[in-house]
């Protein structure tokens, strides 16, 4: 089973997760931020990575740790879970449509880390979360991971469709990336390693 664990504690927030790759897309996740929630979970839903996400973060302060930080962690979970990445799809890509909008994402699970956020929006706030800490918790996730990511919103109105449609196309891009080929033999590059 691809599982990893991982415990990070800052003087800034507490963070305890947990994940299964090969999971059924079940969750467990309370950040103390209602809407990041809501947003984890539709990554686990969508990806159908069993995922357990505990936060105790300093937003008396603002929500920027514990987002980032978060993000951070999870990124560090599925590096480990991949372990050599012997045998996945590696490449993937998604479009969801969510109403009037629509997202793709483009991943890579290459070991070169690099991301691009093309997505606008016209609030400050899409639920209780400044729009600004959308594009630092996938920045810190992609970096941290070590994938190439590329989520571009092609058009929408609704700032809620729109984020949660690059979320449910991020989940739809890694579920078919982390996935195993069974055809693949080892790394997934024709220079034998990653």
């Amino acid at each position: 089973m691809r599982q990893f664990t991982i415990n990070r504690d800052t003087k800034e927030t507490k963070i305890s997760i947990s994940l299964n790759l090969d999971g059924i897309g079940k969750s467990n996740i309370d950040t103390g931020i209602a809407f990041f929630d809501h947003m984890l979970q539709q990554i686990s839903t969508h990806s159908l990575i069993d995922l357990d996400i505990k936060c105790d973060g300093d937003l008396k302060v603002d929500m920027h740790h514990t987002v980032e930080d978060v993000g951070i962690a999870l990124g560090e979970c599925i590096k480990g879970a991949l372990g050599d990445k012997t045998g996945i799809t590696r490449f993937a890509n998604s479009y969801v449509t969510f109403d009037e909008t629509l997202t793709r994402t483009a991943m890579d699970l290459c070991n070169r880390p690099y991301f691009i956020w093309n997505v606008n929006t016209t609030l400050e706030k899409v639920g209780d979360m400044d729009q600004e800490l959308f594009p630092e918790f996938f920045k810190s996730l992609v970096t941290e991971s070590k994938m190439n990511c590329h989520i571009e919103t092609l058009y929408g109105d609704n700032n809620h469709h729109i984020i949660e449609s690059c979320f449910k196309s991020f989940a739809l891009s890694l579920k078919k990336a982390i996935s195993i080929d069974p055809r693949k033999e080892g790394v997934p590059s024709s220079k034998g390693t990653l």
